[in-house]
Order: C-alpha cells, then structure tokens, then sequence
C-alpha cells in the first residue's frame, strides 16, 4: 500500500492514472493495481493544472466579492473559465484585484483534499450556492441518472460525489471549498506563475439562453513562465493576423447591421479573390470527374424529411415560412436536392461513379454567441460535392476524393495537415442505421486515412446522424488547427430517397453516397486564408497584383503602358496617379500588401525598363519590360509567394 506521493518523487508528477482512471496524488493504491504518472506538460497534467486554477479564481473571487454565487469552472484549450452570479460585470480594475488575491493564494501553498460526500451533505454544505444545488439535482447521485453536459462534469461527472477542500499548510484550515470530481494539483504553489486572466464575457447558465446571464472570466496557465509567455506572443500574433481587422483594413469584406449578423458582404476586392477561389476549385472538380449542377436557396420541408435531416438540425436551421398551404425551408445543406437530381431518371451501374458538384449557398441559424466573423456565419457558400458509387467502388472513390483534396489544400498553400475520423456515439439514439452498416462505413474510411500516411485522430460521437466522416485538419502560419475538408460516406440518404441503379445482373441496388466539401465552405476558407498569409496573399489571389508607382506625373504614361500590356495578359493591375509623394505611395501599396511595385523613372524609360518593389522593401532594377512580364506571369500562373527579391529572382 503506498500513495503517489510515494511512487513519484519526481516534481514534474502531479497526478496518477490508476487502472485508467485519473487520480490524485493522494490516493492510495495496492500492488495489484496499474499505476502511471501523469506530468503536469501532458495533456491530462495541463487540464489538471487549468482546472486548479480556475479554483484559486473562484476562491479570489469570493473574498473579494464574497456575494459572489459560483457556476461551473472547466479547463478549456489553452486555459480555463469560471462562471459567476455577480451584481455587477466584472471590471478591469475588479481583474487586478483578482490577480493579486490569486497570487496571494498560489503562494500560500493550499492544498487541495478530496472528500466524499452524501447528495444530502453537499446540499447542506453548499446551501448558499444554487447553482451547485442544481448540479448535485441533475447528478441524480440517489437514482444513478445523469444529464449534465461535458463542461459540467468537472463538478458532477464521477461516480460518487465529491467536494474539493483548499486546506491552509499553516493552520490545517479549510480556506474554501468547491464540488468537484477532481482530480487536482497536490498544492496550490505549483500553479507557479505561469498564469494569467485574459478577459471577461457574459454568458447563459449551462448554454440556455433560457437561464440566468453569468459573468464569466477565461484564464490560462502554463507550466512555466516562459510558456506562458510564448502563448500570450500566439495570441499577439493571431491578434495581428485576425481576418475580421484585417478584412477591414484591406477592404475585403464587412458585415452590415442592417443585413444581419452573420451575413457577410464581399467588395469588390474581396470579391476578387473570392472569384478566384471558386473559378479554380470549380476547375478542379471538373478536371476530377464532377459534373457541374445548381439547386434553388429555398425548398419545401418534406425534402429535408426524406433526407432526415427534419427534425434532426430543424435547431439550426432558419425558421419555415408558410407559401401556398405548404412548408418552405431556407436549404442548409445541398445534398437533398442533389439526391432528386440522381433521381430524375434510370441509372446503371455503368454511369457509376456519378460525381456532382455545386457551390451552394445554405444557411443556418447560429446562435448569436457563436457567430464569428467569416469562420462561423450563418449564410455560407459550400463547395459541395456528392459522389454515388456502389459499395464495391466506394473505397476507391474516398481515396481519389481525400487525394484530391489534399492536392486543392497545397494548391492554396496549406502543408501541415492530419485527419480526424468522426464515429457514432453507440450510447446515443440520433445515429440512423444498423451497426454493420456503420461498420461497414467507419472501416472503410479508416483503411483509407491510414492509407495516406497522415496521422489520424480518433473522435468518437462526432459523426453526422447519416454516416461517419473523415474531416482533414490543417495547422497554418502560426501553427493553429482548423478543420477543413470533411468526407462522408453515407447510406442513409440513398435510402430515404430511394435512390437506385441497375446492377449488372439486371437487379435495383442501391448506391452509397459520398458527402464531400473541399473547403468547407468559401467564407469559412477566405478567413483562414486571410488568417494564413496575414493578409499577404500569393500572387494569384492578390486582388492588386501588380500597382505601378512613377517617380513623377512625367512617368505616368510611360508605366501605365506597361500594365496595359500587363492587363492584356490577365494581370490585375493599378496605376497610382495621386498627388502623393512617391514614398507615401510606396507605403500606401506596401500596407495594402500588394506584392509587387513597379517603379519608374528617367533611367527605366530611358532603358526600356522598369524597377521592382516588393513587400520586405527589397527591389531589382532595371529590369526590361518583356523579362518583368515573364517573371509577373510565371509567377501567377506556379501560384507563388511573393514577399522578397529573391522570390521572383533568385
């Protein structure tokens, strides 16, 4: 018999998994059971550390405020939050006050004990705090049901009920204490200072706008110093890179208040890229096989009831409007009305694969909470694909799609990438279909992730209700994952629509449907690419690719002749004849992030030449007209990068 404290003298162990399970240090194990550390840099070690500082919030928060009610505190990606009942929002002065409570508490050395308690003895412990009373309810400890969501099984989620004791070293007094299921740092001085609060915002008890509004304080905290530090440079650079500033800035795009949250519109510079965005991914897909079709923004509800995605997402979708005694549904997916175009006549197992492709406009009714800039909206444009093969063929059809995608994804220079594989959730009844067909489904995709070498993360739950998924994950410049390309194989739809096809055998079989999006969607890209290159996109996307700047007027006819011919061959160009000085152009188009400046002086017209620019402040001189034309051209046609001399004339 021996604690972890015992095993593990090493400091960097700050809890123990025992047969699996995570505990604390403190716990007691026998000689039978399997014991590993866990280090406080593992990701079950950072979520313990999170998790006990967002305690020393809580706590700081209560003696500060002592009519403070508490909510639920999780550890979350990078940090933690805690939620708050408080008169009034928390204030920035309120957050200095907190920070120096907390480090007050860190320095104290608390320790965190784990205690067992009855339904009834944390009711009469924590009368005073209604939220938990409403937690130890809903854990239903006396009757065994529980309905509490993930973030709040942090509190509730064990298998017995338990209160966390910050106990002073000094005095052997209990300073505060909260329900939780633990498990916790052995002591509060091992949070250390690589800690800090971040921000403030409002948000409903338990996701229900139907509940009370909390004030709730996000932190983070990190094993040392040093990491902190560089987390909090990620945010300063992802601050920097932020689509929505940057969309702003580069007028790319806005979102007007009078059309709607959600609902972005393109200028006519944004519009440039977006074009180009769709021109060569509509390309692509006809270069792999898709036939190009168009489906209407609107549809009658029994559409989306054969597809079964009524009443599934009816949550997301906008609400129906009554036209001519029938239901009408905004469309918020595509693939329903693909189905009736496969179904509009006879199919032989010789027209299969049969590959259709649309960008489809949906939309969806995101709470307002959620929406953010391009990357969550709720009118969005997907690049959708839909594949219908036989059983036999759809191995091979996922693979050609996963390389395909993979291939559009570099085109547009993302590199880094692994897979994530989305399976059913056998406990839940929203899944649609017998269990061979769903392993039937979950194998195949599987034998193909594995096939392409990239690593592949398991996300049970995560499927849709019609089939498992896999979605292509994509680390950018500043190495932050966001989920691109999702995969679906689907044989629930076919059936619903009674989709058939002639067998070799003269019998009616039924395809299997492969959902496919190679972007996701165009706006939900256009942010991540903007995000991606800061706002400096490649050559072929710019929406100014080439602006010309003559030293002075006398120049102008000279230079713009250039990007005439330049125009002519399909480069996007701008002349700048404004009263501005030369360097205040240069600076101008420099922040604009065109990639590249032609200038032009006495010596290029002289010469027959012309003078480049680039973004770094980097030129080349003297370059002649028919040589600058080839390298713009080379350029935009090998999709390049332009920042530096070097990427055009090394």
């Amino acid at each position: 018999m021996a604690d972890g404290f015992e095993l593990f003298t090493d400091r960097s162990v700050v809890a123990m998994r025992v047969n699996g399970e995570l505990k604390d240090l403190a716990t007691t194990v026998t000689d039978t059971d399997v014991v590993e550390p866990v280090a406080i840099d593992s990701p079950d070690g950072l979520a313990i550390l999170r998790h006990s500082t967002a305690h020393v919030l809580a706590q700081a928060v209560q003696k500060v405020n002592p009519d403070a009610k508490l909510g639920i505190g999780p550890p979350v990606t990078d940090g933690f939050y805690y939620d708050f009942d408080v008169a009034e929002p928390f204030t920035p002065d309120d957050l200095k006050a907190l920070d120096k409570e907390m480090a007050r508490i860190v320095r104290s050395g608390q320790r965190f004990v784990r205690r067992v308690v009855s339904d009834d003895e944390a009711r009469a412990e924590l009368a005073d705090e209604p939220y938990k009373l409403e937690l130890i309810g809903l854990k239903g400890h006396a009757t065994g049901t529980e309905q509490f969501e993930e973030s709040e099984s942090v509190e509730v989620g064990g298998s017995e009920l338990t209160i966390y004791d910050n106990v002073d070293p000094k005095t052997g007094e209990v300073a505060w204490k909260d329900l939780c299921r633990g498990p916790h740092l052995p002591s509060t001085r091992m949070i250390g200072n690589g800690w800090a609060l971040m921000r403030v915002a409002a948000a409903y008890w338990r996701g229900s706008e139907k509940n009370p509004q909390l004030q709730r304080i996000y932190g983070t905290a990190w094993p040392t110093k040093d990491e902190l530090r560089e987390y909090q440079h990620r945010l300063e650079e992802a601050a920097r890179r932020d689509h929505r500033k940057l969309g702003a800035e580069l007028d790319l795009f806005s979102f007007p208040e009078e059309i709607g949250s959600g609902l972005p519109v393109f200028h006519p510079k944004g519009g440039v890229i977006k074009r180009e965005m769709e021109d060569y991914v509509r390309r692509r897909h006809i270069e792999e096989g898709f036939q190009y079709v168009s489906t209407p923004h609107i549809t009658k509800s029994h559409v989306f009831e054969l597809s079964g995605h009524l009443p599934y997402y009816k949550d997301t979708m906008f609400p129906p409007m009554e036209l001519e005694n029938s239901e009408y549904y905004l469309k918020a997916m595509n693939c329903p009305m693909q189905n009736l175009i496969y179904r509009s006549r006879g199919r032989s197992y010789r027209d299969l694969p049969l590959r259709f492709f649309e960008f489809g406009t949906v939309y969806r009714y995101e709470k307002s909470g959620v929406v953010q800039g391009l990357t969550r909206v709720r009118g969005l444009t997907q690049d959708d694909s839909h594949s219908y093969v036989t059983p036999e063929q759809a191995p091979a059809e996922i693979e050609h799609l996963l390389n395909f995608v993979l291939g559009l994804l570099r085109d547009f220079g993302l590199e880094d990438f692994y897979l994530e594989l989305s399976t059913r959730d056998d406990a839940s009844d929203k899944f649609k279909g017998s269990d061979e067909q769903w392993e039937i489904a979950t194998n195949v995709l599987r034998e193909v992730a594995e096939r392409s070498g990239l690593e592949l993360v398991p996300d049970p739950g995560g499927a849709a209700f019609y089939g498992p998924k896999i979605s292509v994950q994509a680390r950018d410049a500043i190495g932050r994952t966001w989920q691109m390309s999702t995969i679906q194989y689907d044989f629930n739809q076919p059936e619903g629509f009674g989709l058939q096809y002639t067998a070799a055998d003269g019998t009616h079989q039924q395809p299997v449907m492969i959902h496919s999006a190679k972007f996701g969607s165009i706006e939900r890209f256009f942010g991540v690419l903007t995000e991606h290159y800061a706002g400096a996109f490649p050559v072929w996307l710019a929406p100014v690719q080439v602006v010309g700047i003559p030293v002075a007027d006398e120049y102008a006819p000279y230079l713009g002749g250039i990007l005439t011919q330049l125009a002519g061959a399909g480069v996007r160009t701008e002349l700048d004849t404004s009263d501005d000085r030369m360097q205040k152009k240069i600076r101008t188009h420099t922040t604009q992030k065109v990639p590249i400046q032609l200038i032009a002086g006495e010596n290029d017209r002289t010469g027959e030449t012309v003078s480049f620019r680039f973004r770094d402040g980097t030129q080349e001189n003297g370059v002649s007209i028919a040589e600058a034309e080839r390298r713009i051209l080379d350029a935009v046609a090998d999709r390049r990068q332009v920042t530096t001399r070097d990427d055009l004339f090394a």
